[in-house]
C-alpha cells in the first residue's frame, strides 16, 4: 500500500475514534436519569427525546453501543488489518452498512419522533465521512492492484 493509502487509513482510524467518542457520550446519556442540558436546545433539538425513545434500542441493545462497536471495528480494521488486501473492501462494506443504519435512524428522528439529536447527527457526519474515505481508498486500491497485475485480454488459440 502506498503512502496515500496509508494516509486514507489513518483518516479512517481518526474518524472511527471520533465515532467511538460520540457514541460513548450518547451511551452515557442513554442511561442517565436526569435531563442532559448540553444538547436539549428546544423541543425539536433534544437528545433526551431521541436517546431515550423506544427507537434508541434494538432488541434491548442501545443503538449507541452498536455505534461504539461498529466504530471500534472500523478502527481495528484501519489500524491493525491495514496490510490485508481485503481491508479496503471490508471498510467500505462496513461503513456503508453503518451509513445505511444511521440514515434510517435519522429518518426516525425527523419523521417519527420529530426531534433531532446533536450527538446522532454528529455520528451521521462521522460515518458519512468514513464511507467517503473508504470509497476513495477502495477505488484507489483497486486501480493500483489492476496496474500491478494487468489482465491479458488476448484470446488464446
Amino acid at each position: 500500500m502506498n503512502s496515500t493509502g496509508r494516509r486514507l487509513l489513518t483518516a479512517i482510524a481518526v474518524l472511527a475514534a471520533a465515532g467511538v467518542v460520540v457514541s460513548s457520550v450518547s451511551l452515557y446519556h442513554h442511561y442517565q436519569k436526569s435531563e442532559t442540558s448540553f444538547c436539549n436546545i428546544s423541543e425539536s433539538l433534544n437528545c433526551d427525546i431521541v436517546n431515550r425513545s423506544i427507537y434508541s434500542e434494538v432488541m434491548g441493545v442501545p443503538v449507541a453501543l452498536i455505534g461504539m462497536v461498529g466504530y471500534a471495528s472500523l478502527f481495528v480494521a484501519a489500524v491493525f488489518r491495514r496490510a490485508r488486501p481485503e481491508t479496503p473492501k471490508v471498510l467500505l462494506a462496513a461503513s456503508l452498512a453503518g451509513l445505511g443504519f444511521a440514515l434510517y435512524l435519522t429518518y426516525i428522528e425527523g419523521f417519527v419522533l420529530g426531534a433531532w439529536c446533536v450527538l446522532c447527527l454528529s455520528s451521521l457526519v462521522v460515518i458519512f465521512a468514513v464511507a467517503v474515505v473508504s470509497a476513495i481508498l477502495a477505488v484507489r486500491e483497486r486501480k493500483e492492484s489492476q496496474r500491478a497485475s494487468p489482465r491479458d485480454d488476448r484470446v488464446a488459440g
